[in-house]
């Protein structure tokens, strides 16, 4: 995921965008029979408001208070009874303020003017309470303050509040807002319908708000424009909002306006928003669409018995991964028509070269195909009429090291038709760029005939999902919608009361119920009404772990009797990165790599990935790794000091792809470069963080490339001496892609690793266009010199990359990426001819996977890894392979022949896989075996597998 773009001019979502402020009435606080009501008559004139600080200011014990202390909201309203604020003063006073207007005003003299109620606080001794410190580990210091037992809480909180501390001879010497997620779960945690539900006679609208003051319901006819037929107040109870209307409002489009006092404003703001719960949308969401997800009409052909055509899988041991971006699939692919180029419908043309690729992929073994983000994102305008092109044939003739390459698509990058998509606006609807009509149904209908097209050749569909943030917030954002409804409490907030942006922007807050509650409830209908077998989570390591074992359950909960889908099948698997504000349980416990063992929960290996490729995306970009010459291939004119050095980090890397192969395992025990055995956690990385983590195979998600970051010939053209030929680099990418596919856990590949595909050395292509992230399925180009990378992620490195895309001799032919693709596939056919390759638990990967080579003795560059099956009948292992009762690989990453003699392959019986031996791979077929010796000769650069077949 990478660095998200905003629409520069905001529109508006409904025929006004004033915002009026309330005006002030008495509240009556102290009585939870009955509430005001909050009348909103229409004001003339917009009133003055406070701008946005994106800096906190931090008011010190002698600093006189300020307006200004109320944009920061440093105090936690944390359940009904009780506020957290980190400040104490011997004897002072502490008070609540709240105005139903947001009137209140600071001065020296603290709040003085502008407030319905002054509620004095009583300062509660000992620590806060430990279900309150679960929720917010991050103000464990904070003191607590008790609020008055007959206060109506409910009433209150759709006010502007602050609190205030005074000194003894009261002055007051500190106020500020509040933070409202901790009283709001207690209060109103809601387990109801929300959104649109269709009944037989009526539609309802739901719509939890229990901050907000009014919610109305604008309801239209068509997609874009007009005035609405029918303006629709909705009734609170207990936090949500409601109103009923006839069936044929299905078809029309609806927006919310909230009236809501908002904190980044300090005034009652009316806010125009979509349903956080939509499952329908006008293009660029400006409205939602009442559409009926059960509706005949919106399901293809058959699409209720897809559930007992799905492909078979009977463990997520059998799963490898695909990823794959859904523009990118068929943008430039000539045997898609035009008008179905970059979208859903490309993957229902049977004969397409890219469809014809895909059946390819999955008929040698290839389980799942991942699309990056397909739900509602900004970045790209839904309307294909409003894109901006650039002249490809002015950009083929260019030199393939020019600048001008990248000039042009940047130019045009934020309005043409290309973006990842990592910009969540709404979570719960297909993206409509990606559809024929993005008005309308179209958008379900042609996300469905995917999943299902997809499905038929064997293909089973992740999703990307991005729960960690959303691409906008505030009041007035077009792009915004969840922070208009219930401001500052779907997204996380730092100490000062801003919004935690480490993921990029707008961090949400899973640790909030009804946070929590979306993403649960979006997960299942994108599995249930779109039968997607699987999710992938961005940044998943900024989710709760508590969050995700929720969201497993519900998911596996689904059954194809009840639900019309086996949920047992569903696996997910995502970014269990940890850092920012979530790092080391700072907001309570998070799925990061560490927290997830024994979930069941997958997460990328990043270990692996370094040691293969040498470095990591943030090093330096000529460090080498196992698979790009560390030691055995000098001159790359990176300094990676002494030869000594150079030999120890290359073992060291040795022992970090060994425990990825025995799927990164936490317990499992082997023989390191030192001689010593050691489990997978006393391996250490750089950092000193443990390289094993997983207690069960599929905890473990290998991969050497992704979306982000070079590809991985790109990172291999980078990091391997400019003198090699490229038919070398060739078989360092194959020997890399090898690494992931033979080792136990779940294996994923990145679309184009089997095509040696390039983005011409761009470290980033999020918003780099067509142009940088083409693919070709009828194999004739890789997309390697297309110009110098686009400036803002690449600059840096232009003196690197510029002298490699001038070489000719860079570029791949057609034939070096005809026997990638080959070899992709014997690859995949070889893990897929042996349970040996996919043990299904930590016990059978310990008691039958060795590694061969090691100790202080062992040959540099070399891993041999052998699998042991038993034998019916014969204590000991149980049988699993019916055809090989032992497996050899040896992997060679040196530019040399190398022999390697274990006494344990002594008298074995052992071959070169048939696999190999019909390869169009004239090199492997040179490998042999002496069983004499137990000697494997390898040759240069090559992975070989070795088979014993059974003769009981």
């Amino acid at each position: 995921m990478s660095l998200l773009h905003r629409y520069p001019v905001p529109i508006p979502l409904s025929p006004t965008r004033h915002h009026k402020r309330l005006p002030c009435q008495r509240l009556h606080l102290f009585t939870t029979k009955s509430r005001p009501s909050f009348a909103l008559p229409s004001l003339s004139t917009p009133l003055f408001r406070h701008p946005f600080r994106c800096s906190s200011m931090s008011v010190q014990e002698d600093t006189p208070t300020s307006q200004d202390s109320l944009l920061q909201s440093r105090a936690y309203w944390v359940n009904k009874s009780l506020i957290a604020w980190n400040v104490d003063i011997e004897d002072g006073s502490y008070f609540l303020y709240a105005s139903k207007c947001a009137s209140l005003a600071v001065t020296v003299d603290g709040i003085q003017a502008g407030y319905d109620v002054k509620i004095k606080l009583k300062r509660a001794g000992g620590p806060l309470p430990a279900n309150v410190l679960e929720k917010f580990p991050h103000i464990q210091d904070y003191g607590a303050f008790e609020l008055p037992s007959a206060l109506d809480a409910k009433t209150l909180l759709k006010c502007q509040l602050a609190i205030a501390i005074f000194r003894p001879d009261g002055r007051c010497c500190d106020a500020t807002g509040l933070q409202l997620p901790g009283v709001l779960d207690e209060l109103f945690a809601y387990a109801g319908p929300l959104g649109a539900v269709f009944s037989e006679e009526a539609i309802s609208l739901y719509l939890w708000a229990p901050t907000a003051q009014i919610v109305r319901a604008f309801l239209y006819r068509e997609p874009l424009g007009g005035d609405p037929f029918e303006i629709v107040p909705l009734e609170e109870v207990e936090g949500v909002w409601t109103a009923k209307g006839p069936k044929d409002w299905e078809g029309c489009y609806y927006v919310y306006e909230v009236c809501v006092y908002h904190w980044t404003t300090l005034q009652v703001e009316k806010c125009y928003a979509n349903d956080p719960y939509s499952r329908g949308l006008s293009s660029d969401g400006w409205r939602t669409l009442l559409v009926n997800l059960n509706s005949e009409a919106l399901k293809p052909e058959e699409w209720d018995k897809l559930a007992d055509e799905k492909p078979h899988i009977k463990s997520f041991a059998d799963i490898s991964i695909y990823e794959l971006h859904i523009r990118d699939f068929s943008a430039n692919d000539g045997t898609v028509p035009p008008d179905v180029r970059g979208g859903y419908e490309a993957f229902t043309l049977q004969e397409s070269a890219g469809v014809q690729h895909l059946k390819k992929l999955s008929d040698a073994g290839i389980t799942h195909v991942h699309l990056l983000p397909t739900y509602q994102f900004a970045g790209v305008d839904d309307e294909k009429e409003k894109w901006k092109f650039v002249d490809v044939k002015k950009l083929e003739i260019l030199p393939p090291d020019s600048d001008e390459q990248q000039f042009q698509i940047t130019a045009i990058q934020n309005e043409d038709g290309y973006n990842w998509g990592y910009n969540p606006v709404l979570w719960g609807v297909p993206k409509g760029s990606y559809a024929s009509n993005p008005n309308g149904p179209s958008r379900t209908l042609q996300f469905r005939k995917m999943v299902q097209a997809l499905n038929k050749i064997g293909l089973r569909v992740v999703m990307d999902v991005v729960y960690n943030h959303l691409h906008a917030s505030g009041p007035f954002d077009e792009n915004s919608v969840l922070d208009k409804i219930v401001p500052g409490y779907y997204l996380r907030r730092n100490a000062d009361g801003f919004i935690e942006h480490s993921t990029c922007i707008n961090n949400t807050a899973s640790e909030h119920f009804m946070v929590e509650r979306l993403i649960v409830d979006d997960l299942l209908c994108w599995a249930v009404d779109y039968k997607v077998d699987g999710f992938r989570f961005d940044l998943m390591g900024h989710i709760m772990k508590r969050t995700m074992l929720k969201a497993k359950a519900a998911l596996h909960g689904l059954s194809k009797e009840r639900d019309g889908v086996d949920g047992s099948c569903v696996y997910i698997y995502g970014e269990g990165w940890d850092f920012g504000e979530v790092a080391k349980n700072g907001r309570g416990i998070n799925a990061c790599q560490f927290n997830l063992c024994g979930t069941g929960i997958g997460s990328f290996n990043d270990r692996v990935r370094d040691a293969i490729l040498g470095g990591s995306p943030f090093g330096h970009p000529l460090q080498q790794g196992f698979a790009t010459g560390l030691y055995l291939q000098q001159g790359n004119g990176h300094d990676h000091g002494t030869q000594a050095k150079e030999k120890l980090m290359l073992a060291l890397s040795k022992d970090h792809i060994q425990v990825g192969m025995a799927a990164n395992l936490r317990d499992y025990v082997f023989t390191n470069h030192e001689g010593n055995e050691v489990k997978g956690s006393e391996v250490l990385t750089y950092d000193g963080s443990p390289v094993g983590y997983a207690l069960c195979p599929t905890e473990t998600v290998n991969y050497v490339s992704a979306h982000d970051n070079e590809t991985l010939f790109d990172i291999v053209s980078l990091k391997t001496p400019m003198s090699i030929s490229v038919d070398e680099r060739c078989r360092m990418n194959h020997l890399a892609t090898s690494t992931i596919a033979l080792s136990q856990g779940v294996p994923f590949f990145h679309c184009g690793d089997e095509l040696l595909r390039s983005k011409s050395l761009d470290r980033d292509s999020y918003n780099s266009g067509d142009w940088f992230n083409r693919l070709d399925f009828t194999y004739n180009d890789n997309n390697w010199g297309v110009g110098l990378p686009p400036k803002e992620k690449n600059e840096k490195n232009w003196p690197l990359i510029k002298p490699r895309l001038a070489d000719p001799s860079f570029k791949p032919q057609r034939s070096n990426i005809l026997a990638a693709v080959d070899n992709f596939l014997n690859l995949l056919r070889i893990r897929y001819s042996s349970p040996l390759f996919r043990l299904k638990t930590a016990n059978a990967i310990q008691e039958r996977v060795r590694f061969l080579n090691t100790g202080p003795s062992q040959i540099p560059g070399v891993i041999a890894m052998s699998m042991e099956d038993g034998h019916e009948g014969v204590p000991g292992l149980t049988q699993l392979d019916p055809i090989y009762s032992y497996i050899a690989l040896v992997i060679n990453s040196c530019p040399s022949e190398v022999s390697f003699a274990s006494p344990a392959l002594r008298a074995k019986a052992l071959q070169l896989h048939p696999v190999q031996v019909m390869s169009t791979d004239e090199v492997v077929k040179t490998s042999s075996f002496e069983a004499s010796s137990g000697c494997l000769t390898i040759p240069a650069r090559t992975t070989s597998v070795f088979v014993e077949p059974r003769n009981d």
